[in-house]
C-alpha cells in the first residue's frame, strides 16, 4: 500500500501524522487522568473537608454554646433574656450548617448516621424548647426552673456529640480513601507513560526504516522516470527544432503583410476622424437652435404668467367696483331717508311756531345736503357702470391674449420638440461617427502593435531555434546526470 502513496504523502505521514497521533493520544489520556485526579480533590474538599467544619459547628453549638448559656444563666452570670438569645442563635447555626451538610454528597454509611443523629436532635430540641419556655417565664433571680436542666441536659446532648464525632471520623476515613484513589490514578499514569515510551521506542525504528525504504524506492522510480523522459525529450527537441525553423519563415512573411495593412488602416482612421468632426459641427448647430427655441419658449411662458397676473388683478378690480356700487346705493338710500327726516322735521317746526324756526333752518340745510348726496351717489353709479363696462372689455381682450399666447407657446414647444428630435438623431450620427473614428484609431493602433509583435515574434522565433539547440544540449547533460545519480543511489 505504501508503494502507491505519493512521496510527499509518505514524508508527511512519517514526519508529522504518526508523531502527531502519538502526541494527541498522550494528551487525551493525560487530560482524562488529570480530570479524574481533579474530581478526587474536589470530592475531598467539597464533600469531606467542608462537611467537617459544618459538623463541628453543629457539635459546638449543642455542646458549648447551649450548655454554656444554661450554666451561666443558672449561676446568675447571664440574664435569662441573653441566655435565650444565645440559645436561639445556636439553634439557627445548627439548622443552617446541618442543611448545608445534607446538601453534600453522602455515602450510605453517612446517610445512616445522619438519620440516627436527626432522631437525637428531636429529643434534644424538645428538651431545649422546654428550657426556652422556662427562660421566657421565670425571673433571672429565680433559678428553681433551671435546676431541672442544669446537668440533666448533658444526657440529651452527649449522644449527639458522640454521633457527630462518628460522622467526623467517617469524613476523615472517606477523605483518606479518596486520597488513596488519587494515588492509584497517579501510579496508573506513571505506568501508562512508561509503557507508551517503550512502545514508541520499539515502533519508531521499524516504522522509520519502512518509510525510509519506501521513500528511497520512490526516489529511484522518479530517477528512472527522469531518465526515460529526458531520452524522449531529446527526440522531441529535434522535432521542435525543425518546426521552429518553419515557423520563423512563416512569421517573416506575416510581418511583411501586417506592415502593408498598417499603412491602409492609418488612412482609414484619418478619414473616419474627418467624418466625426463634420458630424460634431452639425451637432453644435442643432444644439444652438434648440437653445434659441428654448429661450423663446421661456419668454412666452413668462408673458403668459404676466397675463395671468393681470387677469387676476382685473378680477379683483371688478370685485372692488361692485363694492363701490353697493356703497353708492347705500349712500343714496341714506340720502332719501335723511330727506324724509328733514321734511318731517320742517313740518314739526311749522307746528312749533316761533319756537321751531331755528330747527326749521337746520332741517332745510339737511335737506340740501341730502339732495347733494343723492346727486353724488347718482354720479358715482354712472361712473361705476362705465368702469364695469371697461373692465368687461379688458377681460375679453385679456382672454383673447391668453389664447394667442398659449397657441404661440404650443407652437414654440412643437418647434423645440422638433429641434430636440433632430438633435437626438444628429447626436446618434455623431456618436456613431466618433465610435467609427475611435474604432479605426484603435484598429490602427492594434495593427501597429501586431506589426511590432510580429517583429518581436520573428526575433523570438530565431532565438527559439537557437534556444532549442541549447535545450538539446541541456537534455543530453540531464540524461548524463540522472544516470550518474542512479549509480549513487
Amino acid at each position: 500500500m505504501t508503494r502507491k502513496m505519493k512521496l510527499s504523502t509518505k514524508l508527511y505521514l512519517g514526519f508529522f501524522i504518526i508523531p502527531a497521533l502519538i502526541l494527541i493520544t498522550l494528551s487525551i489520556y493525560s487530560i482524562s487522568s488529570f480530570q479524574r485526579i481533579d474530581r478526587q480533590v474536589i470530592t475531598i474538599y467539597d464533600d469531606r473537608i467542608v462537611p467537617l467544619q459544618q459538623i463541628k459547628q453543629v457539635s459546638d453549638s449543642y455542646a458549648i454554646i447551649i450548655m454554656d448559656s444554661v450554666n451561666k444563666a443558672h449561676a446568675g452570670l447571664l440574664s435569662h433574656k441573653q441566655a435565650l438569645q444565645d440559645i436561639n442563635k445556636a439553634l439557627q447555626i445548627i439548622q443552617d450548617n446541618w442543611r448545608a451538610y445534607q446538601a453534600t454528597k453522602l455515602t450510605f454509611q453517612e446517610q445512616v448516621f445522619v438519620a440516627e443523629a436527626e432522631e437525637l436532635f428531636l429529643i434534644a430540641n424538645r428538651k431545649i424548647e422546654e428550657l426556652k419556655q422556662v427562660l421566657k417565664t421565670e425571673d433571672s433571680q429565680e433559678n428553681s426552673g433551671l435546676d431541672n436542666f442544669y446537668g440533666a441536659l448533658y444526657k440529651d446532648i452527649d449522644p449527639i456529640t458522640a454521633k457527630l464525632q462518628q460522622l467526623t471520623d467517617l469524613q476523615i476515613q472517606v477523605a483518606k480513601d479518596e486520597r488513596e484513589k488519587a494515588s492509584l490514578v497517579y501510579a496508573e499514569i506513571q505506568l501508562v507513560f512508561k509503557l507508551l515510551l517503550i512502545v514508541a521506542v520499539l515502533i519508531a525504528s521499524p516504522v522509520g526504516f519502512t518509510f525510509s525504504r519506501s521513500v528511497l524506492t520512490a526516489f529511484k522510480q522518479t530517477l528512472n522516470a527522469v531518465i526515460t523522459s529526458s531520452t524522449e525529450m531529446a527526440v522531441a527537441v529535434e522535432e521542435q527544432e525543425r518546426i521552429a525553423a518553419q515557423q520563423a519563415s512563416a512569421v517573416n512573411q506575416t510581418t511583411i503583410t501586417m506592415e502593408e495593412l498598417n499603412v491602409s488602416s492609418k488612412v482609414a482612421a484619418e478619414q473616419a476622424e474627418t467624418a466625426a468632426r463634420g458630424a460634431k459641427e452639425v451637432l453644435n448647430l442643432a444644439t444652438e437652435g434648440t437653445k434659441t427655441v428654448a429661450r423663446s419658449l421661456n419668454e412666452m411662458l413668462n408673458l403668459k404668467q404676466k397675463m395671468i397676473a393681470m387677469q387676476t388683478q382685473i378680477f379683483q378690480l371688478s370685485g372692488q367696483t361692485n363694492q363701490i356700487g353697493n356703497i353708492s346705493s347705500l349712500v343714496s338710500d341714506l340720502a332719501n331717508q335723511t330727506n324724509m327726516l328733514a321734511l318731517n322735521a320742517a313740518i314739526e317746526a311749522v307746528r312749533a311756531g316761533s319756537h321751531g324756526q331755528g330747527f326749521a333752518i337746520i332741517a332745510t340745510e339737511i335737506r340740501k345736503l341730502a339732495d347733494q348726496s343723492q346727486k353724488s351717489a347718482t354720479k358715482i353709479n354712472s361712473l361705476v357702470e362705465n368702469i364695469q363696462k371697461a373692465i368687461n372689455s379688458t377681460e375679453i381682450v385679456t382672454a383673447d391674449g391668453m389664447k394667442t399666447i398659449e397657441e404661440n407657446a404650443n407652437i414654440s414647444q412643437d418647434t423645440a420638440d422638433t429641434f430636440g428630435g433632430v438633435r437626438s438623431k444628429i447626436d446618434e450620427v455623431t456618436a456613431s461617427a466618433q465610435s467609427i473614428s475611435l474604432n479605426a484609431q484603435q484598429q490602427a493602433i492594434a495593427i501597429q502593435q501586431v506589426v511590432e509583435a510580429m517583429k518581436i515574434l520573428n526575433t523570438a522565433a530565431t532565438e527559439t531555434a537557437s534556444g532549442i539547440s541549447q535545450i538539446k544540449i541541456g537534455t543530453q547533460n540531464l540524461q548524463e546526470v540522472s544516470l550518474a545519480l542512479k549509480t549513487l543511489v
